[in-house]
């Protein structure tokens, strides 16, 4: 394994995960979130999505080519603009996802699979990313990238509290929410520019 691209990969996976809008659901959830319940939350979280994203990053080319016949170049180029509309999101609204009523009302227990695991951390974009890597890469430099970017996210996601709370005393949630918002918008735009090279060279163009 070459660690130099490992850590690359790592660090292009963290953007996708978008710490920040972890850090900003756990920090605002109703009724607030004791410093345990920030901690179960998150380590059962990042254990389901790595469970999640593993999964796809070994056996999510043989789904999509073998069985559905879709190739990576259309997962790319679908899974970017679902990205790009969160980020778009987040930039215009300054949130990552919306509030329901329901949300407040749900099983404390389900919330580190639903939101959490999925979607806010194994989204379409890291899914995307996660079979695209493996696929280039290999399946042993793809597994240590995604375990070390969910690592540092778990570590992000333990400081939800403080975190929020000196964000709020500064105002700066809003604006750090839409820099990174226009960061995961822009990496969208990589995704989908990727895919449509490959589709365009696939064509004999």
């Amino acid at each position: 394994m070459e660690w130099t691209k490992i850590l690359e990969n790592t660090v292009y996976l963290l953007a996708l995960l978008n710490p920040a809008s972890k850090v900003l659901f756990l920090s605002t959830y109703e009724p607030s979130l004791t410093s345990k319940q920030v901690f179960e939350l998150s380590w059962k979280s990042s254990l389901a999505a790595l469970g999640i994203l593993v999964s796809f990053a070994i056996i999510g080319q043989f789904v999509l080519k073998d069985i559905f016949r879709i190739d990576m170049y259309s997962l790319k180029i679908t899974g970017g603009f679902v990205l790009f509309f969160v980020g778009w999101t987040a930039v215009n609204q300054g949130r990552f996802f919306q509030k329901r009523e329901h949300d407040m009302r749900e099983d404390f227990n389900e919330l580190s699979i639903v939101p959490l695991a999925a979607p806010l951390i194994a989204g379409p974009g890291t899914i995307t990313v996660a079979i695209s890597f493996a696929a280039e890469y290999g399946h042993a430099a793809c597994i240590t990238a995604l375990t070390l970017a969910l690592a540092l996210n778990f570590v992000f996601m333990l400081f939800s509290l403080p975190v929020g709370r000196l964000l709020r005393f500064l105002h700066l949630v809003g604006p750090l929410i839409r820099i990174t918002g226009l960061i995961v918008a822009a990496v969208a735009i990589q995704i989908i520019l990727s895919g449509a090279s490959e589709w365009l060279k696939s064509a004999g163009f």
